[in-house]
């Protein structure tokens, strides 16, 4: 992993120099996205589609037969970092986190290749898709196929399927009154990303992110499997604040978020105050506040991470109370030592999204 600024992406642009938002920071703003997708879910779908796009949730799940579903999901994005190894790597992470937040098992990937060959080396390239090769074999897959164009834009990442059983498929919209919600992984990606855009994230700061990125949500499966686990999903995207209005609304339930319990990566507060947030940020405030109650006073730097966009983040699991200690003991298994309870389902009262402070 080479740091910031290395002297290895010295001789050509840096790669977030040519991409206009990095990591999942370059989705479309929910709103917008609700406007390009409505009329879209009332097309007809075969009753072998267990999920599709009705919930906004992380990937389709297609029933084969009566032990097995096929877990299907698409993300790619432009850099999030300079170093390409390191691009490719979260970029992988991040597509395969969807089959994870299914309670899937992954099984292969296609590459999806877009790159301005005329100004990044074939080298450089190589790098990218040797990062996330590297993830897969991590995760046990293999690159099976993909495809690749001349994009005016770095862009890479992963077709991921995978396999689950279908009385095992965990959706972002079956939370129940009464559940008590962990996150797997602290927030502050997006926040990082913004300092090292503009020169302020150092090497400890920029070891801590792709640490983070890096890390895949192998616990997926495991949550999938007890039977205290009601609802699961991976917070990108759309922020903290974004992914649980959308298990909220599916859910017809009130999520309730306390602020003080949420972990944060070490210094993204700091980063946050003196203005190092993104675009998307305040594109998911605009888009979703409105649903959003926040406690009195509530400092500007808090808002900007309850809506940070995160790039390979941590899972969002519901869970009754009963389930709290085999839930922290899968993600202690699986290295997931920062998984926190941060917030409780309600039954429906007031916004969907309630935050303490």
């Amino acid at each position: 992993m080479n740091a910031p600024n290395s002297p290895a992406a010295a001789a050509e642009p840096r790669l977030t120099s040519l991409s206009h938002g990095g990591g999942c920071g370059c989705k479309i703003a929910p709103g917008l996205l609700s406007e390009i997708l409505k009329g879209s879910a009332a097309l007809p779908a075969p009753a072998e589609l267990l999920v599709g796009i009705a919930t906004a949730d992380d990937a389709a799940v297609y029933r084969l037969n009566d032990e097995q579903a096929l877990v299907a999901t698409t993300d790619f994005f432009m850099p999030i970092v300079d170093d390409p190894f390191d691009f490719g790597c979260i970029a992988a992470t991040n597509a395969i986190s969807d089959v994870y937040a299914m309670g899937g098992r992954p099984i292969l990937a296609l590459a999806l290749v877009g790159m301005p060959i005329n100004v990044l080396s074939t080298a450089t390239i190589g790098r990218i898709l040797e990062g996330g090769a590297s993830v897969c074999r991590a995760a046990g897959i293999p690159i099976a196929g993909g495809h690749t164009i001349d994009s005016v834009e770095a862009i890479y990442g992963l077709v991921a399927l995978g396999l689950v059983h279908p009385k095992r498929v965990k959706r972002n919209a079956d939370a129940q009154p009464g559940d008590l919600l962990l996150l797997g992984k602290p927030l502050g990606v997006g926040v990082m990303s913004a300092a090292l855009k503009k020169g302020a994230l150092d090497a400890a700061g920029y070891a801590r992110m792709v640490a983070t990125t890096t890390q895949l949500n192998t616990p997926g499966p495991d949550l999938a499997a007890l039977p205290g686990v009601h609802a699961l999903t991976d917070v990108t995207g759309f922020g903290l604040a974004g992914h649980a209005l959308e298990m909220a609304r599916g859910s017809g339930c009130t999520v309730q978020i306390d602020w003080r319990a949420v972990p944060l990566l070490a210094g993204v507060r700091d980063l946050a105050a003196h203005g190092f947030v993104t675009g998307a940020s305040g594109r998911n405030w605009a888009a979703y506040g409105h649903d959003v109650a926040l406690p009195d006073a509530f400092e500007p730097q808090d808002r900007a991470l309850l809506c940070d966009p995160q790039t390979s983040g941590g899972l969002l699991v519901s869970c009754e109370p009963g389930a709290l200690d085999a839930v922290q003991a899968v993600f202690g298994r699986h290295g997931f030592g920062a998984a926190a309870v941060v917030g409780r389902v309600l039954a429906a009262q007031g916004r969907p999204l309630q935050v303490l402070g």
